[in-house]
């Protein structure tokens, strides 16, 4: 029974993929592991009844699985890791959370008016202790060889800070952080990341309305 996945559309254009990073962390995650599914590409700005009948918070992605929607990436990613096992991408549990800020300083940079608030200094903080782990243990990936589950959460949020900071602040991760240019550069070209990712433009439309609201 192929699994079913509710998505973001792209804003603007309902029938392309969006620009949620959590979504994409889902999709990859199926992919990594060769599942076969379903997509429902979601408007968020005009939610189908259906859909709220199984997100009531709107939100997404949104997982059928068993004939049960779960909703939450970290609780999908979890499921799936448990009933496909195989291939395995469960993070070892010392390397869990590394990288782990970097949306969330990236999303304050993003939108700041500011150039003295820190923001920038707070990003580049995280940016220097992901380089730092990548140049301290064996690559290519956080883990190790193999791709796992932190690397599938880090690379949508990494594509974003990529395509939205280029975009709206023609601002790029420096080049004395090579390990982590290398890094973006092996997620970005994986099969799973190609399939999965959302058009540029709808990054930068994704954004828009909360870089200038």
């Amino acid at each position: 029974m192929a699994l079913e996945i509710c998505v973001k559309a792209a804003v603007g254009a309902p029938d392309h993929l969006g620009d949620c990073p959590f979504s994409q962390r889902a999709l990859l995650t199926l992919e990594e592991k060769s599942l076969t599914y379903k997509i429902h590409l979601i408007n968020l700005s005009d939610k189908p009844q259906w859909f709220l009948d199984i997100s009531p918070q709107g939100k997404v992605p949104v997982l059928k699985i068993d004939d049960k929607w779960v909703t939450d990436s970290d609780v999908i990613v979890g499921i799936l890791e448990e009933k496909y096992p195989d291939p395995p991408l469960k993070t070892p549990a010392e390397f869990a959370s590394v990288g782990s800020n970097i949306f969330g300083t990236f999303g304050t940079f993003l939108k700041s008016k500011d150039s003295n608030d820190g923001s920038e200094h707070a990003l580049l903080v995280e940016l220097e202790a992901l380089e730092n782990h990548l140049k301290s243990h064996d690559g290519p990936f956080i883990a190790g060889e193999r791709v796992s589950a932190v690397d599938l959460s880090l690379a949508p949020k990494l594509y974003h800070l990529q395509v939205a900071l280029g975009h709206f602040k023609s601002w790029s991760v420096p080049e004395s952080f090579p390990h982590v240019h290398n890094y973006m550069k092996t997620l970005f070209s994986l099969d799973s990341f190609e399939k999965t990712k959302t058009e540029e433009k709808y990054v930068i439309s994704g954004w828009a309305p909360k870089v200038n609201p």
